[in-house]
């Protein structure tokens, strides 16, 4: 049960102060608390025997009202420090996990599910929490609490009447531990259904115009209804187990009552404790209702925290199949080249490049062509260093890829994806994203280079027009236009497009491409496309099919050379004519 606070021992080691002085202050309020009931019994001897003067109930006035304030700010220190340092560790594992978000490869995200990383970055950390916040203070005031009362009931009052009365504590202890161990296991349960129910919601919202454009919002609807009935009976299931541990513990403080009020009534008619005793006791036995619940809830919170915590780690432990190289190097050029370069990902069966050779010098373009399914984007994603490199070698400026991090890499290129990824911030947001330092100046040139700057003059707000959730207000044309800005504002020495312009018409595409060939003199550029207006101009063209380079050469050497490359220029042709 205890194994979540052994886990996460680096943080109480590197907040060992913080949590050194809120137990000792725990210790502390303990006394402060066990105090006044001895007080109290102390006062009813006296009144009983007839000895309470004027002047000791004026001291013992003044003694509990000091009492009062000094417990007062211990109360509030070691909370302070208890359930600060639980947001500081959520607040921790949070940026930890945003960290493994943003640096792990695509392969990663084949792998677990949205909504599920999402559960495990809300929910789960926020069970995490309240195990090192109000787990700790239950762990205490269910030991300590408890044993100093326990140890005031006996020294003070009565042994024989404290052994008796805390007989029915052993059963709690054991019931608690059985139903801790399965509270354990039906929370994992749950939790993973909660992140099932969270990837479907995202993936509803994100495609709500289709699931409108289809009519069904009906069958959406029920499969979420369906979906939220599944995980509330798997809360249930939790929460039944939950459920018991109160009960459980009033029903052996009754007994623990009956005891003491029998078995205390027989001592002070013995004469062995008196009536003040009695009454204390009976206090303590009442105060001891906390710890002994506390001990139900210790173990809820520390197997609800263990689950969530095995569930988080799952991810910060999980390795990226891309690992940077020790002696890293950093390219000086921006050469691209592939040798005999073969590719498969893993969830492929089949190969998925195949002995790719390109050769394109600092200052060329790049066209990549060929059928849907061909390899293009595949053949972009080797260059990103996304995925580790098959057999052969892919090198950047002269060196080998596999040689250079990831980070270096990426700075030398300006990627725009087919998929148009825009954030929910304005249109300016959104091109600076490329380069955050950028002036006005240079935003306006990277939106004159994408042939954007009379649609910005037509948006609502300009520039500062809020684009929506992944671009939902504007049109894909425009999307890919801010994309393209955003990779230009970068200004880099590699620019990949990756079927970028299919969303603009051809006057468009012509002018982004005039742009793109003015402003680029001297740096390389690689264009994947359907278009093949969009690389005519391209040093070297390379037409893929299943993984395979089937024709390359420049635009005039692959019509006459007949092939894929020429009827498909035919058919293109023929369709703008008919336009």
């Amino acid at each position: 049960m205890f194994s979540v606070l052994f886990k996460l021992s680096w943080f109480f080691e590197q907040e060992k102060k913080r949590y050194l002085i809120a137990v000792l202050l725990l210790l502390a309020a303990n006394v402060t608390e066990i105090l006044p009931p001895w007080i109290i019994g102390r006062t009813i001897d006296y009144i009983n025997t007839g000895t309470l003067t004027r002047k000791l109930l004026t001291e013992i006035l003044v003694f509990f009202v000091g009492l009062t304030v000094v417990g007062y700010m211990i109360h509030y220190f070691w909370r302070y420090l208890l359930f600060n340092g639980s947001q500081l560790l959520e607040s921790l594992m949070r940026r930890k996990l945003m960290a493994k978000f943003l640096t792990m490869s695509p392969s990663f995200y084949e792998k677990n599910r949205t909504g599920d990383l999402m559960a495990r970055a809300t929910n789960d950390l926020s069970a995490i929490r309240q195990t090192v916040g109000f787990g700790i203070l239950t762990l205490i005031d269910s030991t300590t609490f408890m044993a100093t009362i326990i140890l005031m009931m006996g020294f003070t009052i009565s042994w024989k009447l404290t052994l008796f009365a805390l007989l029915p504590l052993p059963f709690l202890a054991l019931v608690e531990q059985k139903l801790g161990k399965l509270i354990h296991e039906r929370y994992t349960v749950s939790q993973d259904a909660f992140g099932d129910m969270n990837d479907d919601v995202l993936e509803s919202i994100e495609g709500i115009r289709v699931t409108r454009a289809f009519a069904q919002e009906d069958n959406l609807n029920n499969k979420f209804f369906a979906m939220t009935t599944d995980v509330v009976n798997k809360f249930m299931h939790v929460e039944r187990l939950d459920a018991l541990f109160k009960p459980l513990t009033i029903i052996v403080t009754m007994l623990s009552f009956i005891i003491a009020l029998g078995y205390g009534s027989f001592l002070v008619n013995q004469g062995e404790i008196t009536i003040g005793g009695l009454i204390t006791f009976n206090v303590y036995l009442n105060m001891l209702v906390w710890p002994m619940f506390a001990i139900g809830l210790l173990f809820n919170i520390m197997q609800r925290g263990n689950a969530s915590l095995d569930r988080v780690m799952a991810v910060l432990d999980e390795q990226d199949v891309l690992l940077d190289p020790v002696d890293a190097v950093i390219p000086d050029g921006h050469q691209v080249a592939f040798q005999h370069v073969d590719f498969q990902y893993p969830l492929s069966e089949t190969a998925n490049l195949t002995d790719i050779n390109i050769q394109v010098e600092a200052g060329q373009t790049l066209g990549i062509v060929g059928p849907t399914g061909s390899g293009k984007t595949t053949l972009i994603k080797q260059i990103l260093k996304e995925y580790p490199v098959g057999q052969g070698n892919i090198s950047l400026g002269g060196h080998v890829i596999q040689h250079m991090t990831k980070v270096d890499v990426r700075k030398k290129i300006g990627y725009v994806s087919q998929e148009n990824i825009l954030f929910s911030r304005t249109v300016k947001e959104n091109i600076k994203f490329g380069r955050p330092d950028a002036t006005d100046e240079e935003i306006q040139h990277a939106i004159h280079l994408a042939n954007f700057t009379e649609d910005v003059r037509r948006l609502p707000q300009g520039l500062e027009t809020l684009v929506g959730e992944k671009g939902i207000a504007i049109s894909g044309g425009q999307k890919q236009r801010i994309s393209i800005a955003r990779a230009m504002i970068k200004d880099p020495e590699i620019l990949i497009l990756d079927d970028s312009l299919s969303a603009v018409d051809a006057k468009t595409e012509t002018a982004i491409i005039s742009n793109i060939q003015q402003s680029r003199r001297g740096k390389t550029t690689v264009i994947a496309t359907h278009r093949l207006s969009a690389v005519q101009h391209a040093d070297l063209i390379v037409v893929m099919d299943r993984g395979k380079i089937v024709q390359q050469g420049r635009h005039q050497e692959l019509l006459q050379s007949g092939g894929w490359y020429k009827e498909q220029f035919d058919r293109q042709q023929l369709g703008e004519e008919e336009l």
